[in-house]
Formats: C-alpha cells, sequence, structure tokens
C-alpha cells in the first residue's frame, strides 16, 4: 500500500546551504555552556585547524538521558560539547541511506564541527556532541573519527517511549501542524528514514506509543550492534537509571574512561550530574495502559528481556 499524504523532508543542498548554516549555528548558540576564557594566541591559533582528535559521540535513543548526559560534559571546561548540530542531524539520513559517499560525509561532518568550535573560539577543546540518530551512523564515526570515544546511555524502553510519546515529534495528531524538528523532518506520525522499508505504512498507522517504542528498539539495536567488536577504550556503556541513582559512581566511571584528571572538572560534573532526577524512573508503571505495554512487548519485548528490564 502506498504512503499517504506525507510532507516532503527539507533537503540539504548548495541552493540553501547558508540557511541550514544560519539554522545551525542559531540552534547551537541558544543551547552553548560557554565560559569565560582569557584570549590567548594559542586559542587563536587553533582556529585554524580546531580539535577533532578525539572526539567524543553520546549514543542513544529519544529520551534516553543523552540530554541530561550532555548537558553534564558541557560543564567540564575541557570540553566544547555541541546539542545536536542540525546540519549533520539533517545529513544523517544522506549517510545511512549512501545517497552521499565517505569522502562527502567526512568533508561536511568535520566542517561543520569545525565551524561550530571557531563559532565559539573554542577550538583548543575536545569537542564533543550528542544527536540521537547517530545511532545509525557509528561504523561512519568512527571511520570518520578514528580516535573517537562513545558513550552509549541506555534507558528503560517503557519510561523512553512514554516520555517520547509526550513529545510533538512522533505524535499523530501534529500531523497537519506543519511543523518540522530541527533536522527537516515534519512533525507526525511519518516514518524516518531508521523505520524497515516492508513496515512503513504499519508505522504511519499506528499508535503514537507504538512508534515511540519502535524509535527506542530501533535505535538501541542498532547501536549495541555497531558496538559489539568495539574495543573497551572506544566504547563506554552506562544505564540511565543507574546514573540516576548513583551518579558519583557512574561519573566517576565515565569521567575514568575519558582521561579527566583534574580535581576541579571531576568537582564540577559531580555537582551537575548530582542534580538527576529519581523521579524519572518508573513513571511506565503508573501511565501507560495494559493494552500499551501488550504494543511495547510485542515490538520491543525481546530487547527489553535481552536488557534485563522485562522483569522490573
Amino acid at each position: 500500500m502506498k504512503l499517504q499524504n506525507i510532507p516532503k523532508t527539507t533537503e540539504i543542498n548548495w541552493s540553501n546551504i547558508l540557511e541550514w548554516a544560519k539554522k545551525t549555528a542559531k540552534e547551537d548558540r541558544k543551547k552553548y555552556q560557554s565560559r569565560k576564557r582569557p584570549i590567548s594566541s594559542s586559542r587563536l591559533l587553533s582556529l585554524l585547524i580546531p580539535n577533532l582528535r578525539r572526539p567524543i559521540f553520546i549514543i542513544g535513543s529519544p529520551r534516553s538521558g543523552t540530554t541530561f548526559l550532555g548537558t553534564c560534559l558541557g560543564s567540564l571546561p575541557e570540553i566544547s560539547y555541541h546539542f545536536e548540530p542540525v546540519a549533520t542531524k539533517a545529513a544523517a539520513r544522506y549517510i545511512y541511506e549512501k545517497n552521499w559517499g565517505i569522502t562527502k560525509g567526512k568533508w561536511f561532518y568535520g566542517s561543520v564541527y569545525s565551524w561550530l568550535m571557531r563559532l565559539h573560539l573554542d577550538a583548543d577543546l575536545r569537542f564533543a556532541e550528542k544527536t540521537p540518530r547517530n545511532c545509525f551512523l557509528i561504523d561512519f564515526l568512527a571511520t570518520t573519527f578514528p580516535e573517537a570515544q562513545f558513550i552509549h546511555i541506555i534507558r528503560d524502553g517503557r519510561d523512553a517511549a512514554l516520555s517520547h510519546s509526550k513529545k510533538p515529534w512522533l505524535q499523530a495528531a501534529q500531523a497537519k501542524s506543519s511543523q518540522r524538528e530541527s533536522g527537516g523532518y515534519p512533525y507526525g506520525p511519518y516514518p524516518r528514514f531508521w523505520v524497515e522499508v516492508d513496515r512503513r505504512q504499519e508505522f504511519q498507522e499506528t499508535t503514537d506509543i507504538h512508534r515511540c517504542i519502535w524509535a527506542w528498539r530501533r535505535h538501541t539495536e542498532t547501536a549495541l550492534g555497531a558496538f559489539s567488536n568495539f574495543r573497551p577504550e572506544k566504547y563506554h556503556e552506562l544505564r540511565y537509571e543507574s546514573l540516576v541513582n548513583n551518579p558519583i559512581e557512574e561519573g566517576d566511571r565515565l569521567l575514568n574512561y575519558l582521561g579527566i584528571s583534574s580535581s576541579q572538572s571531576r568537582n564540577l560534573f559531580h555537582a551537575v550530574v548530582s542534580k538527576a532526577r529519581t523521579d524519572s524512573i518508573g513513571n511506565w508503571k503508573r501511565e501507560l495502559s495494559e493494552e500499551q505495554l501488550q504494543q511495547i512487548y510485542l515490538e520491543a519485548g525481546e530487547l527489553l528481556e535481552k536488557l534485563g528490564y522485562y522483569q522490573n
């Protein structure tokens, strides 16, 4: 059956590249955690070749704690952290669908990341970003940035799907809103690039909670598959629930993985990560109906069980 009434996704091309650049800069300035730093010759010199040698990528499905974890990393004075860079977020589908070759993809991502660091005069720091769509680009990112470190945060899919369903991005009620998320997709029940081709009609016609647990399953299982052969120094996995309940212990493990040894930096990180809200865990038990849970288990029960969530 042919999909009906799907608004066209905003494209990236040479005719609108300036608009994408403006939008990317505007959104980045809103989220960037600026810090007062003296201007030095070494800081200015780094603008010529921004430091992309050991970037950090926070990986995770939507509503899994990536934003909170990114904010925590952004508190570190060693790191230039960027929240979902608009241009690369929009480009993810071209990489995934192989519409762009590896050379073009490397140039584009490197150019966007370098430009964002120059924008804040922080090109000497260590680059970090988080974008859930990067779950589908791990091999590309690891090839493009061979010394990159990846942090994968995993949350109970039932809580992630519930939280996701409260946002407008995949809601059926938003089908005629004309709103778009920053990466170019229209709000509504429309299939994204990561939806299996033979199930796209089903994705559009099903319930909001089903679409959201679908998103959790696809992002999480794809990332886990890509990371299965990564060395320990390249990949760090943590659970959202553990981070919230044991912020200092989990924070120390993460900082050790990243090689952050400064006591001042570690104290700053601990202060921020300790603000995690424990009431964000287990909301699915109170808010999801039996019918919704049945849909969740049919779509993602195997992965929930594999990760130890099914019995909780």
